[in-house]
C-alpha cells in the first residue's frame, strides 16, 4: 500500500511523528516539496530529531529516503542533518537518494530573501528567510537556476554560478544597496558539497517506478500545510511551493492514483506562523495557555506561533481539494486543563452563511466563525493507551470532529512520542 501524509491546516501539525510511524512498515519514504523551511521533529524513546530537509522516515535504520524534484536543497542544511544523524549512529549511505532535477538554494538566496523582507517593511510576508522563495523563482525564472545534477559537473557550475552572480550583484547593489556576495566563496562551497552529495544524486523518478513495480510500499510525505499551497491556500501568506497533496505528482513524477491512502494531519486546535488571516485565532489567556502548554514555537525559527480553535470550515476545505481519507489528530494532550473547547463549524459574512473556505484573504478577512462549545477535560492524558483510556470528554471531541468533518479520526496524539499514539483503526 502507497499512503501520503500531508498537513491540513497551516503547518506545524505533527506530520514528523506520523510518517516515522508509518515508515516501519514502508519500504521508502519521499519528500516531495518544500524546503529547509520545514520542520519536522520525531522523538524516540525520548530522543528528539529535528529534520528540515531529509523525510522523517531517515531515524529509521532500514528506510530508503528519496528527496525528489518538487524539493528545493541547501546542501548546508541537508549535510548538517546528515552528520547530526551519523553522530547517533544513524547513516545514510545506501538509503539516500536526491533528485538530479531538485534544485539548489544557496547563499545569495537568503540574501534575497532578506533584503525583499527588509524591503517590504511592514508589509512583509514573514518568510524564514532560508531564501525558499528566491529559490523557487529562479526555477520558475529558468535562466539563473541550479540543480543538483550541477554538482557532477563541478567546471560548468562555475561557468554558470558567474553568470548567476553577476546578474544577482548587479541586483543587490544597484535596487538594495546592499554588499555584493562572492562569487569565489559560493564556488568553493559548492565544491565542497559536490565531493559530498555527488554519491547520492540520481534519477528518482526512475527509481521510485522501480520501486512500485517491484511491489514496495511508498509513504509519500508533504511538507508545511495545504493552507501554505501557493495555488490554493491563503496567498500571498503562504509557502513557494504546492504544500497540498495536489503537489505529490509534479514534486515526484509519481501519479495521485498511484497513492492508495491520503491521510490528513490536524492538530486538535489551529497554529499558524507568520501573517495573514486567521479566523479562530486566540488572541487571550487561552491562547497563550495553548502556546505554552503545546511549545508551540517553531523548529525552523523558534518564532512563536499564533494559535486558536480547531477550524473545521478549513480542515473541510483542504480535505476535499487533498482527497483525504483520514485525519490523524496530533495535540489532543495540549487542550488537558480547559474547561470548555470550542470547534468553528462554519464561517458567515454580515450574517451569510459562506459554503466554502475563501482561500482569497480578503474574504477570509470579513468572515465570523460559528463555533460548538464542548465541555473540557482537566485528566492529563500523555499515558492513555486506547481510546477508551481517554476521559469521555476527549473522547466527545474527538467525536465531534469526525462528525463536522465527516472524515474518520484514526490516530489520536496524545504526546511527543512514538508510543503517545492511539490508532483506532
Amino acid at each position: 500500500m502507497n499512503n501520503c501524509v500531508v498537513g491540513l491546516q497551516w503547518g506545524d501539525e505533527g506530520k514528523g511523528k506520523v510518517v516515522d510511524i508509518l515508515a516501519e512498515k514502508s519500504d521508502v519514504v519521499v519528500r516531495y516539496g518544500g524546503g529547509a523551511n520545514a520542520g519536522h521533529t520525531v522523538v524516540v524513546d525520548g530522543e528528539k530529531f529535528a529534520l528540515h530537509l531529509l523525510p522523517s522516515g531517515s531515524v529509521r535504520k532500514d528506510t530508503v529516503c528519496v528527496i525528489s524534484n518538487g524539493v528545493v536543497v541547501d546542501p548546508e542544511v541537508l549535510l548538517t542533518e546528515i552528520d547530526s544523524l551519523a553522530k547517533r549512529g544513524i547513516t545514510l549511505d545506501g538509503r539516500l537518494f536526491i533528485s538530479e532535477n531538485a534544485h539548489v538554494v544557496l547563499d545569495y538566496h537568503k540574501t534575497e530573501d532578506r533584503l525583499r523582507e527588509e524591503a517590504l517593511g511592514k508589509n512583509k510576508i514573514g518568510t524564514t528567510i532560508r531564501g525558499i522563495g528566491p529559490c523557487y523563482a529562479d526555477k520558475i525564472g529558468r535562466s539563473y537556476a541550479v540543480r543538483m545534477a550541477d554538482f557532477l559537473n563541478i567546471e560548468g557550475l562555475k561557468e554558470k554560478l558567474e553568470k548567476i552572480l553577476e546578474y544577482k550583484n548587479k541586483l543587490f547593489t544597484a535596487l538594495y544597496k546592499a554588499e555584493p556576495t562572492s562569487k569565489g566563496e559560493i564556488f568553493e562551497k559548492c565544491k565542497s558539497y559536490s565531493q559530498r552529495l555527488s554519491k547520492y544524486i540520481c534519477n528518482t523518478t526512475e527509481y521510485l517506478f522501480e520501486q512500485i513495480d517491484s511491489g514496495k510500499e511508498i509513504l509519500f510525505e508533504g511538507a508545511q500545510g495545504a493552507l501554505l499551497d501557493i495555488d490554493h491556500g491563503t496567498f500571498p501568506f503562504v509557502t513557494s511551493s504546492n504544500a497540498s497533496s495536489l503537489g505529490v505528482g509534479p514534486g515526484c513524477g509519481v501519479p495521485s492514483k498511484m497513492i492508495d491512502r491520503f491521510i490528513g494531519v490536524v492538530k486538535a486546535y489551529t497554529t499558524r506562523v507568520g501573517a495573514g488571516p486567521f479566523p479562530s485565532e486566540l488572541d487571550n489567556d487561552i491562547g497563550q495557555y495553548i502556546r505554552d502548554k503545546g511549545h508551540e514555537y517553531g523548529t525552523t525559527t523558534g518564532r512563536p506561533r499564533r494559535c486558536g480553535w480547531f477550524d473545521a470550515m478549513a480542515v473541510k476545505y483542504t480535505s476535499k481539494i487533498g482527497n483525504i481519507d483520514e485525519i490523524a489528530m496530533m495535540h489532543l494532550d495540549t487542550l488537558a486543563g480547559l474547561d470548555e473547547v470550542k470547534i468553528c463549524t462554519g464561517y458567515t459574512i454580515n450574517g451569510k452563511e459562506v459554503k466554502m473556505f475563501p482561500s482569497n484573504i480578503d474574504t477570509l478577512a470579513k468572515v465570523e466563525c460559528k463555533f460548538e462549545t464542548l465541555k473540557g477535560f482537566n485528566q492529563e492524558i500523555t499515558d492513555a493507551k486506547s481510546f477508551e483510556d481517554l476521559p469521555a470528554e476527549a473522547r466527545e471531541y474527538v467525536q465531534a470532529v469526525e462528525r463536522i468533518t465527516s472524515l474518520p479520526v484514526t490516530f489520536v496524539g496524545v504526546g511527543p512520542g512514538r508510543n503517545q499514539t492511539i490508532f483506532r483503526k
